[in-house]
Parts: structure tokens; sequence; C-alpha cells
């Protein structure tokens, strides 16, 4: 093997270990994604069944983290999978990649990591999240989602909003607001899931691509747990 030879060999293996490594972290992501939402589901005093039924899409974010000691600024990432279909009354489809940023929630929680499932439940608030940074509470109405099994003690602000979100923390469950932050598709995520540059558009509401192999478990329990919307379109 010549010097040249050698030289394009070791730079093409430096270029695409990092991708590699970058796609692994994006995996691993949206398998753990798939893990928190399975055991979330499994416990029928977490999130009411009826409401799952009626969502459009729902959004994991495993392990969000607090960045900062006394601002309660917090950080994490997930995925986000939405219904099929033009009115979103269809199987669960494609996943996209999401982040959250900002609020307060890190410090009203501790500072602990934190798994947070979001019920979405119209198509307006699956657009505003999937077509740019949207601040909950401002972009699109938000509330802590209600728990248990009966539903006569929810709130009606907390029927009457576009997004809906839980917490797990060290095992503790509760609903939380989330009003303050901010969620926005992750792009560059999605571009190394599936090894193309494609908005979070197309992935979730256009289904212009399947689901990877890691989305297996999100999107079977899905269909297992919520098979069809009855939020009656």
């Amino acid at each position: 093997m010549t010097k040249a030879v050698c030289l394009i060999v070791l730079v093409v293996l430096a270029n695409s270990t990092p991708r590699a490594h970058a796609q692994d972290k994006e995996v691993d992501r949206l398998q753990n994604a798939g893990k928190v939402l399975a055991e979330i589901l499994n416990v029928p005093e977490d999130i009411p069944r009826d409401l799952l039924n009626k969502a459009d899409c729902v959004i994991v974010l495993p392990s969000v983290v607090k960045l900062a000691v006394g601002f309660g600024a917090s950080y994490g990432r997930g995925a986000m999978v939405c219904r099929s279909g033009d009115d979103l009354t269809g199987p669960w489809g494609a996943p996209s990649m999401v982040a959250v940023e900002g609020g307060s929630f890190g410090f009203q929680l501790g500072g602990q990591a934190t798994d947070f499932v979001l019920l979405v439940m119209n198509s307006r608030g699956a657009d505003s999240i999937l077509s740019s940074k949207v601040k909950l509470g401002a972009g699109v109405s938000a509330a802590a989602g209600p728990k248990g099994r009966d539903l006569s003690a929810a709130t009606d602000a907390a029927l009457r909003a576009e997004v809906l979100s839980y917490s797990r923390t060290r095992g503790l469950f509760a609903g939380i607001s989330l009003e303050g932050s901010t969620l926005r598709p992750d792009n560059d995520a999605n571009r190394r899931i599936y090894g193309r540059k494609i908005s979070a558009q197309d992935i979730v509401l256009h289904g212009k691509v399947a689901p990877p192999p890691a989305a297996k478990q999100m999107i079977s329990v899905l269909e297992q747990k919520s098979p069809k919307n009855l939020s009656g379109k």
C-alpha cells in the first residue's frame, strides 16, 4: 500500500468515526425513549388511557438534566412520534428527534435527571412543535397532566391544553407543567438517524421515511396501548 493510499484511508477513518459515534448516540437515545415510555405506560395509574387515546402525538424526553444551579435552566433530548395520516388518526409513524431547553422544572425537581412524557393533544400543537422552536405556554398551551384512571379531578385548563406533561424522577411520577421551556426539532439528530437531511414535518406529518429499527419499542408500545385515535375527529 502506497503512502498516498494510506493517507486516504486514514482521512476516511478519521472523518467516519465521529459520525458513527454520533449516530450511535442518537440510536441509544431513541431506544431509551422507547424503554422509558414502556415503563410509564405499563403503570395504569400514571397516564390516563383516555387521554393517551385522544393524543395526536407523544414526546418522550429521557433524563432531562439541569444545567445551572439556582436558575433552573434545563436541557434534554428525545423523540416525538405522531399518528399517521392527514388527520393524525392512523397508525403511529416514524419519530422525529426533538430537544427541550430552558424553563424552571429542573429547579422544581431538585436538579435530578428527569424523564418526561408529553401528550400533544391536537394537530395545531403538533404543527407548531415540528415547524420550529416553540415556547410552551406561549406558542402552544401547556399544563401538568392529570393522573390516574378517573379524569373527574382534571382542571379545565388541563383538558383544554395542547400539551400535557408528565415527569418521573427516581421512580416518583407526577404531572408537572413545562411552561416557559422551549421545544424544537433536533434536525442534526434526524440527519444522523435517517442518513440524510430531512425536515421534522416530512418525517412525522408527511410520512416520507420508514421508522428506524431503534424506534421499534417506542412505536410498538403505543400501538399496543393506544392503537386508535379516539378524539372524535
